[in-house]
C-alpha cells in the first residue's frame, strides 16, 4: 500500500480519539501505520530534507486542519 496523504488520514485519526481520552501523538501514528498496513520500508521512507518521516509528517498535518477546524484540541504538548 502507498503511504497515504493527509486527508486520508483525517478519518482514522478522528476515530482514534473518538474515546475522548488523551493519546501520545507518537502512539498515534504507530496506531494508524498499522491501520494503513504500512511496511517498514513505508514507515521509514523520509521527507527529501531527511528531518522527518513521511507517514509522522502526514498524521501530523491532518492533526493540525482537524485542530484547525475544532475536531480537535491539545491537552499538553505531544498530546490530543
Amino acid at each position: 500500500m502507498a503511504i497515504p496523504d493527509y486527508q486520508s488520514c483525517m478519518l482514522p485519526l478522528l476515530r482514534v480519539f473518538a474515546d475522548k481520552r488523551e493519546h501520545a501523538f507518537r502512539d498515534t501514528v504507530e496506531a494508524l501505520a498499522r491501520e494503513f498496513d504500512l511496511s517498514e520500508d513505508e514507515r521509514r521512507e523520509m521527507l527529501p530534507s531527511g528531518n522527518q518521516d513521511v507517514f509522522t509528517n502526514r498524521v501530523g498535518w491532518a492533526r493540525t486542519y482537524l485542530k484547525k477546524a475544532g475536531l480537535l484540541e491539545s491537552t499538553r504538548r505531544g498530546f490530543n
